[in-house]
């Protein structure tokens, strides 16, 4: 059986329809807007991919994170939008290999297609709250010393950003939800690249595609988990 039969298998139709849609805007706006940056194109193709992955529960999701964060830290640089360039590069994608190694060794019943949904203690929400806030204000400064560009929506963007890798690493339903914040800020910020380059509106685009992709993660994650639950008390 070839690649393409097994992903055809492995998703479903809804997913597939999802993920074709994502493609196809996600060209169409860099065939209406930009016409010249294969690296946003390139960027844009493999994080909307990552995400469809990311909704099973797939490691291989976090493989292609690791990959997009790394070109999209190059993009964020072109704009001087060094909070995104730091947080990718510095936080999203080392944060995607621990993750990564976290889900490889947290398989659902020997299924490595398929995490194990970890359910947050409430003890540690306040921790990770706080150092949520720790990790916010050490970037404020930091991203002011190095004069980034829209400097409040870029440091809301780093805040979100962490609470989402973390949520990642912790295997938590919840995490799509984290980056679907994320994906708001990142609208608002490359709309105000936008308006300098219109080049830039393909990356709006990407992001709001990124956005219908993390509602659906969170929609599955938490079918999955009730699944996974289900059959844990079947087995007990």
């Amino acid at each position: 059986m070839g690649l393409i039969d097994r992903l055809c298998r492995y998703f479903s139709r809804g997913e597939l329809l999802l993920w074709g849609c994502s493609m196809g805007s996600i060209l169409l706006a860099f065939a209406l807007f930009d016409r010249g940056s294969y690296l946003t194109l390139a960027a844009s193709l493999i994080g909307a991919t990552s995400l469809i992955f990311c909704a099973k529960g797939n490691p291989a999701g976090q493989v292609l994170i690791i990959l997009f964060s790394l070109i999209y830290g190059v993009i964020s640089f072109s704009f001087a939008y060094y909070g995104e360039m730091i947080t990718y590069l510095g936080m999203t994608a080392p944060m995607a290999v621990v993750s990564l190694v976290a889900w490889l060794r947290n398989p659902f019943q020997g299924n490595h297609s398929e995490v194990e949904v970890n359910q947050l203690p409430r003890r540690e929400i306040p921790f990770m709250l706080v150092l949520t806030a720790a990790v916010t204000v050490v970037f404020y400064f930091l991203l002011r010393y190095f004069g980034t560009a829209n400097l409040l929506p870029s440091t809301l963007s780093v805040t979100t950003s962490f609470l989402a890798v973390y949520l990642t690493f912790r295997r938590s339903a919840f995490f799509p939800l984290a980056y679907a914040a994320n994906d708001l800020v990142l609208i608002v910020l490359w709309t105000l690249a936008a308006v300098e380059d219109f080049s830039y509106l393909s990356m709006v685009i990407c992001f709001v595609m990124f956005l219908v992709n993390d509602g659906y993660g969170f929609f599955n994650w938490s079918r999955m988990q009730k699944r996974q639950q289900q059959r844990r008390e079947e087995l007990a």
